[in-house]
């Protein structure tokens, strides 16, 4: 079966003219990202836009939600009056899933404990015309791969790793629920058109070389924040010898350095595996529309003239990366780890390996490492870690099982979970974890942030390709290089392990039985939703206050957080996933894991009122009780990490009028925007630091707020004095509108509502 055949019929059947026009309007070359941006535009090209200036209305081809986010996203939906969706969309259950035993018991107490929740976005699918993929289908990103995913193609999705589809072509963006709801609701979709970074891959990988380690390196090079605004397009005939899925391992780790999405001209391993997942048609289409999926010839030639930044790598040459621990930018290649450990005094001993999630759990990640499994076997070298093994879908792993690979896993002694998140996003009930002992695990998932995988934040969590992952469990050694190192079996032989060798895709094809799917009700209008009033885990949504039209007059400060804050810190997974639907309940872990500059601890806030410290939710909760508005203080990138629009609905929710930081992520920047939040940055970074504790601030002249123009801030302080600050916004007209209705739902219910 292909998914919405027609919809990818009609979108090639006018590519060809779409592009062509592009050229006559733009007179030069196009790059990739330029093809599928231009030829997904919400009106006809009439000029070129300005990168990192413009903000543009795109036309999507679908939507993705995974179950977490697609709770708040559908309960907004809701509150939209529409009948159905105006995209072919799709929910995915992947993250409720916790990892605990093995795959059948954690999924049985996964659907136990749940039930409320899937039958919530089960019938919700049903009645908008949503598909729905069931507990244990597999992880969002691996079954978009599979099923939706197709060459030049524009998709969103509310999961930051939604950008994994680049590795067929597409550009496919991480997005806050809202905005899903906009293109769901048939309103075009809003982004600022991005700069372009090009990437030049040279040469061909070897050894133990592997596409992860592309990737890892680049995030060494650009940093978490680095691709901030930016589309990374690939190319090179490095390029070309990386399967498909290995591009879509380099795509969904470009969130990590905060890129807008990734992508690579179609070739022939991307047609190799749309017939491989039974999409020929699909594959025939884009292999005739070969020259408009890719870059035009002058862009190669001249690489530098059409890329905002350019980046050559070179694959004879890479060296397998570890990259860690508590950020994904931190790139050591592992003949350095050793002295990059005692340097450090990182623990040294592995306890876990952990190999799958998202980002690494293809047929080719799982056949290389279960090669270097077989041969701890055949070698009589004995695991020393932990392992564990989290496949990507239920067509991934229905096939390595049948291949024997899922047995080769257990033969040394490794776990096999569900095919959903599980310790990649925290859904993991590791033993000890509540412990907080120092301790290093190695994963091959894509962020490793503090308490990330476990809770504990004494976890040194290292990010690595599978089959490196699988090499340094057995060795149990964070230092050990497989390249050189040998390793000691039960005979007391010191043997070397052989490089990793696998198949990009199956040779005997790929196999399921039931891949989870429900195609939605042909009579949705007949179906009513009901939410208990009681639920701990759902809640019927209520409209944000509009503004007042008055400055914002005495706001206190609830936090003004230091050093990195991710959306982990602001609104943290792991066992909150559950109240993902309710929002009341979701906001008691606002901001736990940001650091107060004041306290410098976590979770150790000032109450402005009463002068009691207390923890961030409660203090937050107080002020919204009493009517208080506030606003939170940030350090730069603040809000990287994950889509999750619960860190800006929260705030919005206890009462914060503005978030003010030295600079923002893309997609927490955007989410703020659409929940009525002021989202400002310190025109002068210097002026964090005028900021005191017992601070209040004044936003003024906000009936002449304007696209483009900054705004004042008065920074009242206790002993009278004040600073008056300038910030800069990035608010176009129709985000001005947002802040004006309260949100961007309430300005959506007010054109519906005429």
């Amino acid at each position: 079966m292909i998914f919405n055949i027609d919809m990818i019929e009609k979108f090639y059947s006018q590519l060809e003219y779409k592009i062509e026009n592009v050229k006559r309007v733009l007179d030069r070359p196009l790059t990739l990202t330029d093809k599928i941006l231009y030829s997904h535009l919400n009106s006809d090209v009439v000029k070129e836009f300005i990168k990192g200036k413009d903000y543009v209305n795109f036309n999507p081809d679908r939507v993705a939600m995974q179950d977490a986010t697609a709770q708040m996203a559908l309960l907004q939906f809701m509150m939209a009056g529409k009948d159905k969706v105006a995209v072919p969309s799709t929910v995915h259950a992947d993250h409720l899933i916790q990892a605990k035993t093995d795959s059948k018991l954690d999924l049985k107490n996964a659907l136990d404990t749940n039930s409320e929740v899937y039958d919530f976005l089960s019938s919700v699918s049903n009645k908008y015309g949503i598909g729905f993929w069931k507990p244990g289908a597999g992880i969002i990103h691996q079954v978009v791969l599979e099923n939706y995913a197709f060459p030049g193609g524009l998709m969103i999705g509310t999961d930051s790793h939604t950008v994994n589809a680049g590795g067929l072509g597409m550009l496919a963006i991480g997005v806050g629920g809202a905005d899903a709801v906009d293109v769901m609701a048939g309103i075009a979709w809003e982004l600022k058109y991005p700069k372009i970074i090009g990437v030049n891959l040279k040469g061909k990988l070897n050894g133990w070389a592997s596409a992860k380690d592309i990737i890892l390196k680049l995030a060494g090079i650009l940093t978490v924040k680095g691709g901030t605004g930016h589309v990374i397009e690939y190319f090179g005939d490095g390029a070309e010898s990386l399967s498909c899925t290995g591009k879509g391992t380099i795509c969904n780790m470009g969130a990590e350095v905060g890129a807008t999405c990734s992508t690579f001209g179609f070739d022939k391993s991307m047609e190799d595996y749309l017939i491989a997942t039974g999409r020929n048609a699909v594959a025939s289409l884009a292999k005739i529309n070969y020259k408009n999926l890719t870059a035009d010839p002058e862009v190669f030639n001249d690489p530098k003239s059409f890329y905002d930044q350019y980046i050559e790598i070179n694959l004879d040459d890479l060296e397998p990366h570890l990259n860690g621990p508590f950020t994904p930018d931190k790139a050591t290649p592992i003949s350095k780890m050793a002295v990059e450990a005692r340097k450090n005094n990182w623990p040294t001993e592995v306890q876990v390996g952990l190999i799958g999630s998202c980002t690494n759990s293809s047929y080719e990640d799982i056949s290389r490492s279960a090669s270097i499994a077989e041969q701890a076997l055949e070698k009589n070298i004995k695991t020393k870690s932990k392992f564990t093994v989290t496949p990507g879908s239920e067509l991934v792993r229905y096939t390595i099982e049948r291949d024997g690979y899922i047995e080769t896993f257990n033969k040394i002694g490794g776990s096999v979970f569900a095919n959903a998140c599980g310790p990649c996003i925290g859904q993991w009930a590791r033993d000890g974890a509540n412990k907080e002992e120092k301790n290093t695990i190695v994963h091959s998932f894509n962020r490793n942030f503090t308490k990330r995988a476990d809770g504990n934040p004494n976890t040194h969590a290292f990010v690595g390709s599978p089959e490196l992952v699988t090499a340094i469990a057995i060795a149990g050694d964070l230092t050990f290089n497989p390249l050189k190192d040998k390793l000691k079996n039960d005979n007391g032989e010191y043997i070397m392990l052989d490089p990793p060798s696998g198949y990009d895709l199956p040779k005997l094809g790929f196999e399921v039985k039931d891949n989870g799917y429900q195609e939605p009700s042909k009579n949705g209008h007949e179906i009513e939703i009901k939410i208990n009033s009681n639920s701990e885990r759902l809640q019927l949504l209520e409209k944000f206050s509009p503004w007042n039209q008055k400055d914002l007059i005495g706001l206190k400060l609830l936090i003004k957080a230091s050093g990195k804050c991710t959306t982990d810190h602001i609104s943290m997974a792991g066992p909150w996933l559950k109240f993902r639907g309710h929002l009341e309940n979701i906001s008691n872990n606002l901001l736990l894991g940001a650091v107060n500059e004041f306290t410098e601890q976590a979770n150790n806030v000032k109450n402005a009122i009463t002068k009691d410290y207390g923890s961030t939710p409660e203090i937050a909760k107080f002020y919204r009780k009493n009517n208080i508005d506030s606003i939170i203080v940030g350090d730069e990138n603040y809000g990287e990490g994950s889509s999750r629009e619960h860190a800006a609905m929260e705030p919005r929710y206890v009462g914060v009028k503005a978030v003010i930081v030295k600079s923002f992520a893309r997609i927490h920047e955007t989410n703020l925007k659409k929940q009525g939040i002021l989202a400002l940055t310190f025109n002068n970074k210097s002026d964090y630091n005028l900021i005191k504790e017992d601070d209040t601030f004044d936003i003024i002249d906000l009936n002449d707020f304007q696209p483009g123009k900054p705004l004042k801030v008065i920074i009242n302080h206790t002993n009278n004095s004040k600073h008056e600050i300038i910030v800069d916004h990035t608010f176009n007209l129709n985000q001005i509108d947002w802040f004006k209705h309260g949100s961007a739902l309430n300005q959506i219910a007010s054109k519906e509502n005429g």
